[in-house]
């Protein structure tokens, strides 16, 4: 059973890492070549649907590689996982201080309504996530790691 729900939750993480990888290297490109203001709204929209959905994975992962830890306290790997839990819980904290804030501006952003430094705040916010994106990276390497 424990077998099980390390794969699950390996796949829970495995996910919203490549989500969040995506959007760094796949996504933000896409809309920073749009024209005109199109890709500042895409931004605006995107800030909306995945700041919806992001705090209920990250938090949701840090539950679930909680609970392989206790469960599997006295396995082989438990240091790994704890270590992944220390990134991700990590990642929680630079997005409730440093991306969230930047976010839940951006994503209220019209071309009417932006501010004259919405470029910067938004560059300011890539290059955080880039940060953010690393540290998970890390917390699921160390967990596929705790697996072997």
């Amino acid at each position: 059973m424990l077998s099980a729900f390390q794969v699950f939750t390996i796949v829970v993480v495995g996910v919203m890492v490549g989500v969040e990888f995506s959007v760094a290297f796949v996504m933000n490109p896409i809309l920073n070549a749009l024209p005109g203001d199109a890709g500042q709204l895409g931004h605006a929209h995107g800030g909306r649907m995945l700041g919806a959905v992001m705090p209920v994975w990250y938090i949701g992962s840090v539950a679930l590689v909680a609970i392989w830890a206790v469960a599997g306290w006295h396995r082989h790997g438990t240091g790994l996982v704890l270590a992944a839990a220390a990134l991700l819980v990590l990642s929680v904290i630079m997005s409730l201080l440093l991306l969230v804030p930047i976010n839940n501006r951006g994503k209220t952003w019209t071309p009417e309504n932006r501010p004259a430094d919405w470029k910067e705040q938004l560059n300011r916010w890539k290059r955080w996530h880039y940060v953010r994106v690393a540290v998970i990276i890390g917390a699921f390497t160390l967990l596929a790691a705790a697996l072997t």
